[in-house]
């Protein structure tokens, strides 16, 4: 088993070793290829990636997990989608979650995808080899430029999925990215905002790990009070529900963390348009 080095040292680069059975199962399934197939098929892929940027959740595998499908909402959204509803994976990196939905039965058609960097778009093509039948419209853009492609479909979203995505950003940028969602999203009761991030049991600012680029941190009423001011900021009302959980250690390829550390926190969030 190996690992190279990420930015700030933190080892990250995990072997094909550190591939759990239930997501080459993920990959075999939707593509079809054998289990051998399969695992050096999401090595190379998660190697283009990771020259792009070595972010930890590529280097472990972990972009392979589809979150949405852990959320309670699960069963409803893929209802809702089916009668016709429409989806945005927002910051989608390659797309995991929207493979999740249409292996499920969404229609592919009624769900959208953005992220940043238009190289993630197409490595998610080549991981899945669905480009010539998935009809889902994916967008290259800046969440930040109003002016960006993503303005096509505002007002015309029924649910956005951000996976690992808020967390990204400080205090004020969060704000920015949670008003622009809103302008996203339909203006009606039942608009829902759901997904999932690193959490912590204390909110504050932070820093990305591995790096210097300042963000925020969430607990549960940090959150609520985030929501609390872009609804204030927005004429708009929301329900929110978030809790904390525990991650659960790789014990492969744990991450490493000083002794005076909280154990790591992942914060699930559904908010819900009044």
């Amino acid at each position: 088993m190996t690992a190279a080095l990420a930015r700030g040292g933190v080892s990250t680069k995990c072997d094909a070793s550190s591939l759990t059975p239930e997501a080459r199962e993920f990959v075999e399934k939707y593509t079809r290829l054998s289990s051998d197939e399969a695992t050096r098929h999401i090595v190379e892929v998660r190697d283009r990636a990771w020259d792009i940027e070595p972010y930890p959740c590529l280097g472990r595998f972990r972009f392979l997990t589809p979150g949405i499908a852990g959320s309670g909402l699960y069963p409803q959204i893929l209802d809702r989608l089916k009668q016709g509803e429409t989806l945005l994976d927002l910051g989608m990196c390659f797309g995991q979650d929207i493979r999740k939905l249409v292996s499920d039965g969404a229609p592919s058609e009624n769900i959208y995808g953005s992220d940043l960097r238009p190289e993630y778009l197409e490595l998610g093509y080549a991981l899945f080899m669905d480009k010539d039948r998935l009809k889902s419209k994916l967008i290259a853009a800046d969440i930040f430029d109003p002016s960006s492609e993503l303005k096509q479909i505002e007002g015309k979203i029924d649910i956005i999925y951000t996976g690992s995505f808020f967390h990204l950003f400080d205090w004020d940028d969060q704000i920015r990215v949670a008003k622009r969602v809103v302008q996203i999203l339909r203006p009606q009761k039942g608009s829902i905002v759901l997904g999932r991030q690193t959490g912590t049991m204390t909110a504050g600012p932070s820093t990305r790990r591995g790096g210097t680029q300042p963000i925020w941190k969430h607990d549960v009423d940090s959150f609520l009070r985030m929501w609390k001011q872009v609804g204030d900021e927005t004429s708009t009302e929301w329900s929110v529900e978030a809790e904390l959980h525990p991650i659960e250690i790789n014990l492969v390829h744990p991450i490493p963390t000083g002794s005076d550390e909280e154990p790591r926190m992942r914060l699930r969030f559904s908010v819900h348009r009044i």
